[in-house]
C-alpha cells in the first residue's frame, strides 16, 4: 500500500497536510476529522480499510489542527470547507464519498451541499444543529473565549460565521449514512434522527447500543463492516 504525503495550499492562506492511500480505479473516499481532533489514529485504520476495499482514500488535517498550518483560534465552518475543496480539488476526483466523524460530519454535509461531485455522504455521530455548540458560545459571550483541555481556543470570529451555516437549510439528493452511539453525551443521538427526518433521500440511521461519543474498538469495526456493506449497495 502506498501512503504519499501532501502540503496542499489553501487559496486564503497557509497549507494542509494531506496523506494519500493509493488504489487502483476510480473510488474515492475523504474523511474529515473531528473538532479537536486529527488525521492520525483512527484515521489511518479507516483509510487502510478503504483501500482494502478498492477505494482511494485521503484523510488531512484541517489548519489549526495536527501537522497543517494555522492557529485553532482561527479556524471556522467556513475555513474547514475550504481545507476540504483544496483537498479535493487537488486529486480532482470525478466522484467521492465524504465521511465526517463529529464536527468532520458538519463539515461534510455541508461541503455536500456545495460540490456535486459527492456521491454519497457518511458520519459517525455528526454535529448537525447549531444547539450543540451553545455552551461554547455562552463561554465565548461570558469570557470572550471559550478554551479547551486541550488548551485549544475559540472566540467570537467563530461563531459570527457559525452562524451563517445552518443545518435546516441542507438539501441532499444523494445517499446519506449516519451511525450514532446511543449513550453519546456530546452530540444527542435525537440530532441524528431529526436531521435523518429532514431528508427526503435515502437515509441510513444506525444506533450503536451504550456507544459514547467515541466508539469502542469492536463498535469502530462494526461501524466499517456496515460502511463498506452500504456502499456496495448504493
Amino acid at each position: 500500500m502506498t501512503e504519499t504525503q501532501h502540503r496542499i495550499p489553501v487559496v486564503d492562506g497557509g497549507a494542509v497536510a494531506a496523506v494519500h492511500h493509493e488504489a487502483p480505479g476510480d473510488d474515492w473516499i475523504v474523511f474529515c476529522h473531528g473538532f479537536l481532533s486529527d488525521k492520525t489514529g483512527s484515521y489511518e485504520h479507516r483509510c487502510r480499510r478503504a483501500v482494502d476495499e478498492g477505494y482511494n482514500a485521503v484523510r488531512f488535517d484541517f489548519r489549526g489542527c495536527g501537522e497543517s498550518d494555522g492557529q485553532f483560534v482561527d479556524q471556522t465552518l467556513s475555513a474547514k470547507l475550504a481545507d476540504l475543496r483544496a483537498v479535493v480539488d487537488q486529486f480532482d476526483p470525478a466522484s467521492y464519498v465524504l465521511f465526517g466523524s463529529s464536527f468532520g460530519g458538519k463539515v461534510a454535509f455541508h461541503a455536500a451541499a456545495q460540490d456535486s461531485r459527492v456521491s454519497a455522504v457518511v458520519t459517525r455521530a455528526p454535529v448537525t444543529y447549531n444547539r450543540v455548540f451553545d455552551a461554547y458560545r455562552q463561554a465565548v459571550e461570558r469570557d470572550g473565549e471559550c478554551q479547551f483541555d486541550t488548551g485549544d481556543r475559540i472566540d467570537g470570529r467563530f461563531f459570527d460565521d457559525f452562524d451563517t451555516y445552518s443545518f435546516a437549510t441542507i438539501d441532499l439528493d444523494i445517499p446519506i449514512a449516519i451511525f450514532h452511539g446511543s449513550d453519546d453525551a456530546v452530540v444527542d443521538v435525537a440530532h441524528s434522527f431529526d436531521a435523518a427526518a429532514q431528508f427526503e433521500t435515502d437515509v441510513l440511521l444506525e444506533t450503536f447500543a451504550s456507544e459514547g461519543h467515541r466508539f469502542s474498538r469492536e463498535a469502530e469495526t462494526r461501524l466499517l463492516e456496515r460502511l463498506f456493506h452500504w456502499l456496495e449497495t448504493h
